[in-house]
């Protein structure tokens, strides 16, 4: 009843000073809003980055030709070419964590349609490669074993290239064109998938059999790189492991050398990319964490500037047989009631930027349950430790020298 009592005394009191009790909130409201609004775009765009890299394959590994250790002279991974069909050949039948793969070679060069023409990019691989990708055909086939074993000179083309090479609608499907004066006859369009998570265009590509872009347009007889998929998200790490440990024997490195090579997991991308975004949510939450706590620098003013304005009312309580605990208990909970009500509209507009933010700028966003609770309990921490010191002042007045007081 008493605890009642005080609470609606201090609502009271709060109701009276209206204008004073709103401009105490802002910085409580701002900040919890800055707070749910950082941490919705801090985790709409880890899982963003997640879905991004997932739609790529989220089981796909990479394997790399790394610097060379051997030796006086150390080259870039560009340079070196560690990589093998021997090695591919070798993995493909050693590894049993592994449901796809590709040996890979890629260059760049010219796509010329008659007198269409567009600069891109073209990949040598086996027709595993769309099930390592995750990606299907829009129409046609893509190429057989039976043409990779022959070298024959198909291509299965993106539909950047499409645009650009068949602007006037022309099916491609049949159609020859050439890359860097080499001619391929297009058997299949692949599905549109956009850009991904780093700006890249995935649809502005060609795709042809390892072995014709090794012997007709880059004249190598090493890879670039080895894709494969691993037979699920949770084995690719063991996968991972279990092909490192394949080309160290293959490469015969002793055991303090160096692996002149890298096997990534899609999991080690996703994970990278994650704890650059979380590093730059708390540089963010840090900031917007100043704004709380100049909130509650705001409210133990106030209440203060309340204290030294009420010391009559508070002597007069005191006189009427009001204790010490009820004067500071009425203070505290007019503090905690600022600072709570601050916080509930800090809620509302922090959820309503976060749907601002994703609507109107294009940038995902996920709100999670977390950062409405934990802004809330930082709310109402505040308001205990802001409103304390005031609340203390003022159970310690003396009642005479507060009657007293003008």
């Amino acid at each position: 009843m008493r605890l009642l009592n005080l609470f609606k005394i201090a609502t009271k009191a709060i109701i009276l000073n209206k204008t004073r009790t709103l401009l105490t909130m802002l910085g409580i409201i701002i900040g919890v809003a800055s707070v749910i609004a950082m941490l919705a775009i801090g985790e709409g765009s880890k899982e963003s980055i997640r879905t991004t890299i997932s739609a790529m394959g989220s089981n796909m590994i990479t394997i790399q030709p790394g610097a060379d250790s051997r030796g006086p002279a150390r080259g870039s991974g560009g340079d070196v070419q560690t990589l093998t069909l021997a090695n591919y050949e070798t993995i493909k039948a050693q590894s049993d964590l592994i449901s796809y793969i590709t040996p890979v070679v890629n260059g760049n060069g010219q796509i010329i349609n008659g007198s269409n023409n567009w600069p891109s990019s073209i990949y040598g691989v086996n027709p595993e490669y769309l099930d390592i990708k995750v990606v299907g055909l829009q129409s046609g086939s893509m190429f057989t074993d039976a043409e990779v074993k022959s070298a024959s000179k198909v291509a299965v083309i993106g539909q950047t290239v499409v645009d650009n090479v068949f602007p006037d609608g022309q099916e491609p499907v049949g159609q020859m064109i050439r890359f860097n004066n080499i001619p391929f006859k297009v058997i299949g369009v692949l599905e549109e998938k956009g850009e991904n998570t780093f700006g890249q265009d995935q649809d502005d590509v060609v795709i042809a059999p390892y072995t014709t872009v090794q012997k007709r347009i880059l004249a190598i007889d090493h890879l670039n790189q080895i894709i494969a998929s691993a037979i699920s998200e949770d084995d690719a790490p063991d996968a991972v492991e279990q092909i490192s440990n394949i080309l160290r024997t293959e490469h015969k490195l002793l055991d303090d050398e160096e692996d002149d090579f890298s096997v990534r997991s899609m999991e080690e991308l996703i994970s990278t990319f994650s704890s650059t975004t979380e590093m730059l949510t708390i540089l963010l939450v840090a900031v917007a964490s100043i704004s709380l706590l100049i909130g509650g620098i705001g409210i133990m003013n106030i209440m203060y500037v309340s204290v030294k304005e009420r010391t009559k009312e508070i002597g007069l309580r005191m006189a009427v047989g009001a204790k010490g605990a009820d004067i500071l208990m009425q203070f505290l909970i007019e503090a905690i009631l600022i600072s709570i009500t601050g916080g509930v509209l800090g809620v509302l507009l922090g959820l309503g930027a976060s749907v601002f933010i994703e609507q109107f700028l294009g940038w995902p966003t996920s709100v999670a349950l977390y950062s409405i609770v934990i802004s809330f309990a930082v709310c109402a921490v505040t308001g205990i430790f802001f409103g304390w010191y005031p609340a203390r002042k003022a159970s310690a007045l003396d009642p005479i020298t507060a009657l007293r007081y003008e």
